[in-house]
């Protein structure tokens, strides 16, 4: 019997499959540094939609800014939600009912994602009552939130000028349920 030959052949198999190995895990692996260049590339898109949505709130502040008298029927359509928000006074009973708990008015914390120390971070950028926080651009949202550290970038500061809004608008069912449709910002 030839042992030699059989020798060869036990070392030659694993070799073989292990280099087969070798070049499906290179592939493998290559796959995934393309995951990371999308998260880079979302990161920039998500930059992008941050100074889109700041642009849409200079825009819109002009557009409210701009005198009733001008005959620009959408500066007057726009104008006039503005005044209603204006006259519309702090229902506490109203904010009660809807949230099952005292709200005190100009509270941020009622806002969903703001809590204690987010709040002292606002009050610190001069933005101490909701109707501020409704007219922030989101994007001012975020600086203010990632002045705090890394610990706080986690949170997202979108819908905090809308949430804001409803509160000092008094549309506290509206709010409520939004927050409930949205899990309490945990989607």
């Amino acid at each position: 019997m030839d042992y030699e030959n059989i020798n060869v052949w036990y070392w030659l198999i694993p070799i073989v499959v292990g280099v087969i190995c070798g070049i499906i895990g290179y592939s493998m692996g290559k796959g995934n540094v393309d995951a990371i260049d999308n998260s880079a590339e979302l990161q920039a898109l998500h930059d992008k939609n941050s100074k889109l949505q700041s642009d849409l709130d200079v825009c819109n502040k002009k557009l409210i800014a701009k005198p009733s008298g001008s005959g620009n029927v959408s500066s007057s359509l726009a104008a006039a939600p503005t005044t209603k928000a204006m006259l519309t006074a702090f229902d506490a009973a109203a904010a009660k009912t809807a949230f099952g708990k005292t709200i005190i008015q100009d509270d941020l914390k009622v806002v969903e994602g703001i809590g204690p120390k987010i709040a002292e971070m606002f009050h610190g950028a001069g933005i101490t009552t909701w109707k501020a926080l409704s007219e922030t651009s989101v994007a001012s949202c975020q600086d203010i939130v990632n002045s705090g550290g890394d610990r706080y970038k986690v949170h997202e500061s979108a819908s905090w000028p809308m949430q804001a809004k409803m509160c000092y608008e008094g549309k506290w069912k509206e709010l409520f349920r939004w927050q409930d449709e949205h899990r309490h910002g945990k989607l």
